[in-house]
């Protein structure tokens, strides 16, 4: 199908890329071992987390198990969804969009699936792949890494504001990695167009009623 041709070929850039600095990372850095980008505001920062995208925990290793397996469900939903919207027609940048997502979910769950098992622990010595005694972890208890790190500006909370008044805060503090962002772009993509992408595939869809009707007739 020509509609997914552009899609497919940016699910296999964005994971090539993710995976490619995600493995360089694992075996040059450190864990929390950090580099700066530009200036104090933009770094590589290596950690690894459980959880969902951001860093974000959820329930330990039976919230884990139950979130690897839900990623595949939903990765495969969204790819069933792909190709559906591709076989209706649907306005390029939305499949573009719904790709993006589509790689982001699958570049983290590589991380889960097999991190574990290729890789072993980046506690106080660099990490080795495909180590002979086997990795840290079994099959989707592998850590999603993470390196993106963009403390934009520090400050403290106003004393009157609710909970944090007067704490410390740092903008931004989450640590994130190429397939987060993928997910971020066509997720907000999605938001931002959803009444052009969705209006654009209702009429392709009525055009395409037409000539079919029309054919039958003739």
């Amino acid at each position: 199908m020509s509609k997914l041709k552009i899609p497919i070929i940016l699910i296999f850039l964005v994971l090539i890329i993710d995976q490619s600095l995600k493995i360089w990372i694992k075996t040059n850095y450190l864990l929390g071992e950090q580099t700066s980008i530009f200036g104090d505001w933009a770094f590589l920062h290596f950690t690894e987390n459980n959880g969902m995208a951001f860093g974000w925990e959820f329930g330990g290793e039976f919230g884990k198990m139950f979130l690897s397996i839900f990623r595949i469900v939903a990765v495969i939903g969204i790819a069933w969804y792909l190709f559906d919207l591709a076989k209706n027609n649907a306005p390029k940048g939305l499949l573009i969009s719904f790709a993006l997502v589509l790689a982001g979910a699958v570049g983290n769950i590589i991380d889960s699936a097999f991190y574990g098992l290729i890789f072993t622990e980046s506690y106080g010595e660099l990490a080795q792949m495909f180590p002979e005694g086997g990795g840290y972890a079994g099959f989707l208890h592998g850590r999603v890494v993470d390196m993106f790190y963009f403390p934009l500006f520090k400050g403290y909370f106003p004393s009157w504001f609710p909970v944090w008044g007067g704490e410390a805060f740092t903008f931004f503090r989450p640590v994130f990695n190429v397939a987060d962002s993928a997910i971020t772009i066509g997720v907000v993509f999605i938001i931002i167009f959803h009444r052009k992408f969705f209006k654009q595939t209702t009429e392709d869809k009525e055009k395409l009623n037409i000539v079919e009707t029309e054919q039958e007739i003739v």
